[in-house]
């Protein structure tokens, strides 16, 4: 839907008749998260942060939902997935040349970490996010409005998701800095940064960015989550509650959809 200007696509939908319409499913993430945010803060309907079409025939890591299991999901149902151990080195299948791989190369450890907080901690809100690239223009905008959002779910907050496909790090420092101006943490009781690949800057890294723009907020930052442009992949239900725990032995998160 759009691809890299999909931002040209959201001031063109009829909200009104999208929410009056039965509901479905719209999946994606990188730049159909601009879709996914303006479809959830102007109509009220929940969206899925999850594989695009052509990661949906891969295989999960034990632990991991794939997207229609979340969205197969009842209202009021919760489903739970726990962080996986190894990650996909950089890199994608020639699908032109080999359309067949089901299977990920998981090879390299990963982990959660938490930059900012305890390093043990259980905190709850709903989510909503998405690539910081294409969301940090709508900050500001009726179409990106996450103050009015958590306004709205004060008594829930919130947990924000981010996640960077390439900018480097100056400008994620900076477009962080622009979505707390803008509000989009008034109301948060975590943020959560989904790992990347993006270039870190000579005096400041991926992380630090986060830590320059966010830390002052004093809540939760929780870092190299599975979502994102670095595989595997976790299904985020934007508008869904959602719990998330991080202590020595557990790295999980649940969502209940109401």
């Amino acid at each position: 839907m759009g691809r890299e200007t999909s931002i040209d696509l959201i001031d063109l939908l009829d909200y009104d008749a999208i929410r009056a319409a039965e509901p479905t499913w719209l999946v994606g993430f990188s730049d159909t998260s601009t879709q996914l945010l303006a479809l959830t803060l102007r109509t009220g309907l929940a969206t899925l942060h999850g594989h695009n079409l052509m990661d949906t025939p891969y295989d999960l890591p034990q632990g991991l939902a794939p997207w229609w299991v979340a969205a197969a999901t009842p209202a009021g149902g919760t489903f739970t997935q726990y962080a996986a151990t190894h990650r996909r080195p950089l890199g994608f299948d020639d699908w032109e040349k080999d359309p067949t791989p089901t299977t990920m190369p998981l090879t390299v450890p990963t982990s959660w970490k938490v930059l900012h907080g305890p390093s043990s901690l259980e905190i709850s809100g709903r989510l909503i996010g998405g690539c910081v690239e294409v969301l940090s223009p709508l900050a500001g905008t009726a179409y990106g409005d996450v103050r009015a959002f958590g306004e709205q779910h004060a008594s829930d907050g919130l947990l924000v998701y981010l996640e960077v496909c390439e900018q480097g790090a100056y400008d994620v420092a900076r477009a962080l800095h622009g979505m707390r101006l803008a509000g989009w943490f008034d109301n948060a009781n975590a943020v959560l940064l989904g790992r990347t690949s993006a270039r870190d800057a000579q005096y400041m890294s991926q992380h630090d960015a986060a830590i320059d723009a966010l830390a002052r907020l004093d809540i939760p930052i929780i870092a190299d989550m599975d979502f994102g442009h670095v595989p595997p992949y976790m299904s985020f239900v934007n508008g869904g509650l959602a719990t998330v725990t991080v202590d020595a032995g557990r790295r999980k998160i649940s969502q209940t959809l109401r």
